[in-house]
């Protein structure tokens, strides 16, 4: 267990915790507005979503640059807000923000493509209706990574790897005067440290590690349960996107791995033995099944619209095999499905195919004329779909939720906490795909502004934070002591409440179910915080690491509890189960009906307010409009020079 010694305690301007692409932008941008003490505490510069996943074709969102498609901020902010419980603000910013932050980007030399006369090209990605997405093909977030890590270098900005945030300094009452003032830092070898600081920068992205099943990189777990222990205000934690993904190398399966739409099958525990292939069974046709493959392409995620007559039942019907049959799915390129045809295709799918020039062939030989860098990528990992099924599974995917926090991405309730990237909760129900790489370089550029122009100068308490600081990690230790006679361990501790929330917390929800996995939730985090977690020294961060996990996923299943009892029925990428609803499909159980979705709640944000183990709030507040913009310049302008723009 962890030595009682005294703790190294340090001072910095601004603390970054995460390395993602979000974090990175946040501490490049505080350098370039001037703030020279900034430090950035990471796990690793190669660890975390942003370095390590991707699709077929990455998607980055952002205004239109090409030919004569007229649009502007408002116009993009517009397409954000009728997703439904979004605040018009934050939309607005995203979109205006967006120009300034591709360009950064392109800047740093992230080879996005252009045509011959500069203009940057797009396509049409899902709930958008213009041509605003990019891509760089399968790694679009990676190689922004590793584009901002070389800015982050030749500015000399420091870095600290292997070093955890194991919890949030936070000073003052329980009013305004409220204010994030660090964290006690914990590295590999188990040393505990107190950085305190003027402003921290919360980038640790969404909350992978509390899925059973998920596409998040195994490397990454989140750390949002940290800033919930601390209190911070939390909103739209229901909405979160699921969709198809392979499971022994973590990769979403969307875009062209399904346009070319390959065989689905179904087989016992052991992969081999007892294959189906099991959708056929559940359309009219086979040319309307692979029709709906084919779509699952352009509307990847889960959606609860497209359940009925929609190509969101092959989600259920994976999920069905899986988890309700207990058997395993697997996605064949070498074949094509029994009875295929290219002219019992849809006119929309055999068009594309058509234009694309693949209208030949095996899904995989589709494939390799399409996007042979998609096979590449899993051959990178040693799979070879070229001669192997691939496992997939319906995945947790992405928060559209998380902490709330105003228009300059500060938290709404501890001040000098700027929240960014995916673990700041600005998306609402339905969010353009691409749109979250734009919102955490927008968010960044938004929190590293605010930072330069309002929190410039010292105004922290330094023998307070370090006073809380040291109470922080006196309350650690005295938990790691507890956990020397734990019963658990880490690794078996987390399968218990990844498997509850990837059960109850996921795409499939039900009145039914909710209660009783909130009751053992926060049974599990009082067990948790009175018996601790057996663990060596050298696992100390995994356990405490378990515990700020545990802790979300019991506010996350909270906050989808009260939505459900709400009324907002089903919406998004999750269904609501009730066999007083609409039954989805006429060839399944009367168990798969589902209750509509109340669309009244799109013109409402649910907030949560975390207060203790078992203790939460959550209400619903009417979402604020897009602002109407001062359109004159001179105003403007005045405003802006004069600082008004920050109050």
């Amino acid at each position: 267990m962890t030595k009682k010694m005294q703790p190294e305690i340090s001072f910095v301007h601004t603390l970054v915790i995460g390395s993602g692409a979000a974090g990175l932008n946040a501490a490049v941008q505080l350098k370039n507005n001037g703030i020279d003490d900034v430090l950035i505490v990471t796990e690793g510069l190669e660890k975390g979503t942003s370095i390590n996943t991707g699709s077929d074709k990455q998607t980055y969102y952002k205004l239109s640059l090409y030919g004569e498609d007229a649009d502007a901020p408002r116009i993009m902010a517009h397409n954000y807000y009728e997703g439904g419980s979004m605040h018009g603000d934050l939309a607005l910013v995203e979109a205006a923000l967006s120009p300034r932050a591709f360009l950064h980007l392109v800047n740093l030399g992230v080879p996005f493509p252009r045509d011959a006369y500069g203009q940057f090209v797009g396509y049409k990605t899902d709930h958008d209706p213009r041509q605003r997405a990019t891509s760089i093909g399968p790694y679009t977030s990676r190689e922004m990574c590793r584009a901002l890590i070389r800015d982050v270098n030749r500015k000399g900005i420091a870095v600290r790897e292997e070093t955890y945030a194991v919890a949030l300094i936070v000073t003052g009452g329980a009013g305004s005067d409220r204010r994030c003032a660090g964290a006690v830092v914990m590295d590999k070898d188990g040393r505990m440290g107190i950085i305190c600081a003027e402003n921290t920068v919360f980038a640790t992205g969404g909350p992978g590690g509390i899925y059973k099943t998920s596409v998040y990189p195994e490397v990454h777990t989140g750390a949002i349960g940290l800033a919930l222990a601390a209190g911070a205000a939390a909103q739209g934690l229901p909405e979160s996107q699921y969709g198809l993904a392979s499971i022994a190398f973590r990769w979403n399966v969307s875009g062209t791995y399904m346009q070319v739409i390959p065989r689905f099958i179904s087989t016992a525990q052991d992969g081999q033995s007892d294959p189906r292939e099991f959708m056929a069974d559940f359309f009219e046709s086979v040319g309307e099944m692979n029709s709906n493959v084919f779509l699952k392409g352009y509307q990847w995620p889960f959606d609860s619209r497209k359940v009925t007559g929609g190509s969101s039942i092959v989600d259920i019907l994976v999920y069905i095999e899986t988890v309700l049959k207990g058997r395993r799915v697997f996605l064949d390129f070498r074949q094509n499905p029994a009875g295929f045809d290219f002219e019992d295709l849809s006119a929309e799918a055999h068009e594309y195919l058509q234009k694309s020039e693949a209208c030949f062939g095996t899904p995989i030989e589709r494939l390799l004329k399409m996007n042979p860098g998609a096979v590449e990528l899993y051959r990178d990992h040693g799979i070879d779909i070229t001669a192997e099924m691939l496992e997939v599974a319906v995945c947790a995917q992405h928060n559209n939720g998380g902490l709330a926090a105003n228009h300059w991405w500060e938290s709404v309730n501890i001040k000098h906490l700027f929240p960014v990237g995916e673990v700041n909760g600005s998306h609402g129900v339905y969010r353009p795909g691409g749109s979250a790489l734009n919102s955490g370089q927008a968010g960044s550029f938004r929190a590293a502004e605010y930072i330069a122009n309002c929190y410039r100068e010292s105004t922290l308490d330094r023998a307070a934070a370090e006073a809380a600081g040291r109470a922080a990690l006196e309350e650690i230790n005295a938990w790691l002591e507890r956990s020397a006679d734990a019963a658990k361990e880490p690794a078996e501790d987390r399968t218990e409440f990844q498997a509850r929330m990837s059960r109850a917390g996921a795409h499939i929800r039900s009145l039914a179910d909710i209660d009783k996995a909130v009751e053992e939730a926060w049974e599990h985090v009082r067990g948790i915080d009175r018996e601790g977690l057996r663990c060596k020294r050298s696992l100390a961060r995994e356990a405490l690491c378990n515990r700020q996990l545990c802790f979300a996923h019991a506010v996350y299943l909270d906050a989808i509890a009260y939505a459900l009892k709400s009324g907002v029925g089903s919406r998004g990428s999750a269904i609501v189960l009730d066999q007083a609803g609409k039954r989805i499909h006429p060839r399944l159980s009367a168990e798969w009906a589902i209750l509509p979705e109340d669309e009244s709640f799109r013109e409402q944000v649910m907030e949560t307010l975390p207060l203790g183990i078992g203790r939460v709030e959550h209400r619903w507040v009417a979402r604020r409009p897009i602002p109407e913009a001062d359109a004159w310049f001179e105003t403007a302008w005045a405003r802006y020079r004069e600082g008004a723009i920050y109050a």
